[in-house]
């Protein structure tokens, strides 16, 4: 058998097979659409079937004084990895627990005051079933996520949410595919759900995601990253333009220039240096003051440090004197660094 090389003029029958090809892609086009919308459907028919169960649900989570613990069996069990994973990221202390795992052994990790959340289409997985006896002798209330409201699981369930009996995307009605999208969307709903009930910020957010670029932006404040100390630039009212350029050299970014008592009286910065040589060649014995912004922008070190990055990037500005409460310098706060900590 010859096979023709990609490079070699075409075949006779070149032009058939791509026509076949584009049909063949319009067709995977059509497919493709039919899936999602399929998908989108099951997730609106979810609107069909939410009633006070979803609430019972809610207060049961919202009044657990142990964990959620959320146990399924193949694709419902990866769902039930990203539901719990959801309800942990938004404040509800959550646990995933495979359903084979639990049967065999690790159904330690089950206390009195736990809630369970079981998924499972058809509501009777034999391993799903296998936990409820030692889950009722636990007094563990379970919610369950089914699409057979009369099945076993739901029977021996406190809580049942109908998913609703979706058909498969897949042509056979087999591989779970609008099941585990509609089981996902109603978890994330829960969750959703119980973070408004907590009233959970963005804070208490951001406290669960500190390595995260929300975390750095709402947890880090300027005190965090500043630079303070001996590594501030600062002279004094009487100091001369060369004390000043010599403590930029030497530090960097900008001179304040500050009172006795640390009150900021202004900022010279690289650019007020450069006009000024533009103007004369003899700069060294002008007193700062004469060349000094006497109003510069100043930030509190206790504001966030997303807040400087913010005001920087609207006045065009690479640093900006750090304040305390009663106005006094206690740093300087530089671009470069909040783009370093990530906050940007």
């Amino acid at each position: 058998m010859k096979f023709r090389n990609p490079g070699s003029p075409a075949c006779p029958g070149d032009n058939a097979m791509t026509a076949k090809s584009d049909k063949d892609q319009k067709d995977l086009l059509a497919v493709a659409r039919k899936v999602l919308r399929m998908e989108s459907d099951a997730i609106a028919n979810l609107l069909d079937h939410l009633d006070d169960t979803f609430l019972q649900a809610v207060e049961l989570i919202y009044k657990c004084a142990g964990r959620v613990i959320v146990t399924g069996l193949g694709k419902s069990g990866a769902i039930g990895r990203k539901i719990a994973a959801t309800l942990a990221s938004t404040g509800t202390a959550s646990y995933f627990l495979h359903a084979a795992d639990g049967v065999h052994g690790d159904l330690g990790v089950v206390n009195r005051g736990d809630v369970i959340i079981c998924l499972s289409k058809s509501g009777s997985s034999p391993e799903l079933f296998d936990l409820l006896p030692v889950l009722k002798r636990l007094d563990v209330p379970i919610i369950s996520i089914t699409a057979r409201p009369n099945s076993d699981l739901a029977r021996h369930s406190e809580v049942v949410l109908n998913i609703g009996a979706t058909k498969e995307a897949c042509p056979h009605d087999l591989a779970p595919t609008t099941s585990t999208t509609a089981s996902l969307a109603l978890g994330d709903a829960l969750a959703i759900a119980l973070l408004e009930k907590r009233g959970f910020t963005e804070q208490d957010f951001a406290f669960l995601h500190p390595a995260g670029a929300l975390g750095k932006r709402l947890l880090l404040q300027v005190r965090d990253i500043m630079e303070d100390g001996d590594k501030v630039p600062t002279v004094g009212a009487e100091a001369t333009m060369k004390e000043a350029i010599m403590e930029i050299a030497s530090k960097r970014g900008i001179c304040v220039v500050v009172s006795e008592d640390r009150h900021v009286l202004g900022i010279v910065t690289n650019g007020d240096f450069n006009r000024l040589v533009e103007r004369t060649e003899h700069f060294f014995g002008i007193p700062v003051e004469e060349v000094m912004n006497a109003s510069p922008k100043m930030i509190r070190d206790d504001a966030m440090a997303y807040q400087a990055y913010r005001e920087m990037e609207q006045f065009r500005i690479i640093a900006m004197p750090v304040i305390d409460e009663e106005k006094k310098l206690v740093g300087v706060i530089h671009l470069h660094d909040i783009m370093r900590a990530g906050i940007t």
